[in-house]
C-alpha cells in the first residue's frame, strides 16, 4: 500500500518531499508559489483582510501594490476558510466594498450550486454555442510578444495566482480574440491556478466567452491602459497593437442547455450529520483540507487521511505549485498521506467524511464504507429551481 513518509514542516523541505513523491504527476518543474499553503497562512490571511476599497480597486492590475484583490481564494478553494466565516469577516467594512466583495464569495457560492447540479456537464457549453471569430487569428492564442499576455500568462505560471480581470483577457483572448477551444484554454489556467476548480473555473470561462449568456466579454487594448497603465508603453507591439480595438466575435447561436440547468433540485447533502457506525479514520478531500473541516472537528481523536488520487492526478498533470501548496495544508494537518487509487487506499477503513459537491466524490464515496457524513458548510443551502443565471439565482 503506498502509505508516503509525512511531508516536512519547511518549506524547502515540502518542494522537496513534492519533487520525490509527485514530481512525476506534475507538467513543469516542482517550485513554490508566494501563496503558502497550510491553516496558519490561511487564517493569517483572513486575520490581515480589509476590504476597504475593494469596490473601485478589484479589478486593478498593476501596480501590483494597488490591487484590492484578497488573494484569499486558494483558501477558499480548498477549505481551509468556508465561505460563511469570510462572508461574517467583512461585516463591519464600508457598504459599497462590503456588498462588492461578497457578491464575489456569492459568485463562488453559485458555481458550486451548478456543479452539484448538473456535474461535469459544466464541460459544455450552457446556452450559447462558442465564440463566432470572424478574422483568422493566425498565431499562438496568447503570444509572448504582447506586454499584456507575457506578463498575465508569467504570474499565472509563476505565482499560480491571478486578479479575476487578468483572468478575463486571458479567457477572452484565447477564445473571443483567437477563436481556440474555451475547454482546452480552461484547463491550461486550471492546471496551474492555486484555487482552480472545475466548478468556478469553467464558469468564469463560460461567462467570459459568452456561452452562458450569449455575451461575449470583448478584451482590447482599453482595458489594459485602464487596468494596468504604463505597460502598453513597454510592449514591443505599442504601434502596432493586435487588440486595438474591439473584437467582431458574438457568442455561437442557443444549444441544448445541460439537463437539469433550466429547472431541478440541487442535492445538498445532509444538514444533520448522518452516522451509521463507528468510524475509525476522517477522510479529508481537496475541497475540505482546513482544521475546522466538519468531519474533523467533529472526530478530533481519529487520525486523518488523505489520499492524492495517482490516476486522476495522471491525466490532470497539474503544476507543481499546486502540488506544494496541497502538501504544505496536509503537513500542518499531520495527517496520513497515501498516494493511489482513493477507493483502492481507503478499502477495509470506517469512514468519517464530510459531504462536498464534487460528483467524483459521490462516485468515489459509495465504493467505500463512509459510516459518518457531515454536512457542507453552505452559504446558501440548495434548492430547487432554475440555474441558467447568477443574477436570477442571486436574488
Amino acid at each position: 500500500m503506498p502509505l508516503l513518509p509525512a511531508p516536512p514542516t519547511g518549506r524547502d523541505g515540502v518542494v522537496d518531499w513534492v519533487r520525490e513523491h509527485l514530481g512525476h504527476l506534475s507538467c513543469d518543474d516542482v517550485r513554490p508559489s508566494s501563496i503558502r499553503g497550510g491553516q496558519a497562512a490561511a487564517d493569517e490571511a483572513l486575520a490581515a483582510l480589509d476590504v476597504t476599497g475593494y469596490a473601485p480597486r478589484r479589478s486593478t492590475v498593476l501596480p501590483a501594490g494597488s490591487r484590492g484583490a484578497s488573494r484569499l481564494s486558494p483558501y477558499i478553494r480548498h477549505g481551509l476558510l468556508d465561505l460563511p466565516t469570510v462572508w461574517h469577516a467583512v461585516e463591519h467594512a464600508p457598504a459599497r466594498d462590503r456588498g462588492k466583495f461578497r457578491d464575489e464569495l456569492l459568485w463562488q457560492e453559485y458555481s458550486r450550486h451548478l456543479y452539484a447540479r448538473v456535474g461535469r456537464a459544466t464541460n459544455r457549453p450552457l446556452r450559447f454555442g462558442p465564440p463566432r471569430v470572424d478574422e483568422p487569428w493566425g498565431k499562438e492564442p496568447w503570444p509572448e510578444e504582447m506586454a499584456c499576455m507575457a506578463a498575465t500568462t508569467a504570474e499565472l505560471h509563476e505565482d499560480g495566482w491571478l486578479v479575476n480581470q487578468t483572468r478575463m483577457w486571458l479567457s477572452s483572448q484565447y477564445s473571443v480574440r483567437a477563436g481556440g477551444d474555451w475547454r482546452e484554454g480552461a484547463q491550461e489556467m486550471y492546471r496551474h491556478l492555486l484555487d482552480g476548480s472545475p466548478a468556478a473555473n469553467r464558469l468564469g470561462w463560460q461567462w467570459t466567452v459568452g456561452t452562458g449568456t450569449g455575451k461575449v466579454y470583448g478584451f482590447s487594448r482599453w482595458q489594459v491602459e485602464k487596468r494596468a497603465p504604463g505597460l502598453c508603453r513597454s510592449c514591443s507591439l505599442e504601434r502596432a497593437c493586435p487588440v486595438q480595438d474591439w473584437p467582431t466575435a458574438q457568442a455561437g447561436p442557443r444549444v441544448s442547455a445541460p439537463e437539469g440547468l433550466r429547472g431541478g433540485v440541487t442535492d445538498g447533502g445532509p444538514e444533520e450529520p448522518v452516522v451509521s457506525g463507528e468510524a475509525d479514520a476522517v477522510w479529508l478531500t481537496g475541497e475540505s483540507l482546513g482544521d475546522r473541516d466538519p468531519a474533523r472537528h467533529a472526530r478530533p481523536d481519529l487520525p486523518t487521511v488523505f489520499v492524492f488520487d495517482e490516476p486522476l492526478l495522471a491525466r490532470l498533470r497539474l503544476s507543481g505549485k499546486r502540488l506544494v501548496f496541497l502538501a504544505e495544508t496536509l503537513a500542518e494537518l499531520g495527517a496520513e498521506v497515501r498516494l493511489g487509487d482513493p477507493v483502492v487506499e481507503l478499502q477495509g477503513r470506517r469512514l468519517a467524511t464530510t459531504w462536498t459537491y464534487v460528483p467524483g466524490w459521490t462516485v468515489r464515496s459509495r465504493r467505500l464504507e463512509v459510516v459518518a457524513t457531515y454536512p457542507w458548510p453552505w452559504l446558501r443551502r440548495p434548492g430547487a429551481g432554475s440555474l441558467q443565471s447568477f443574477s436570477a439565482w442571486v436574488r
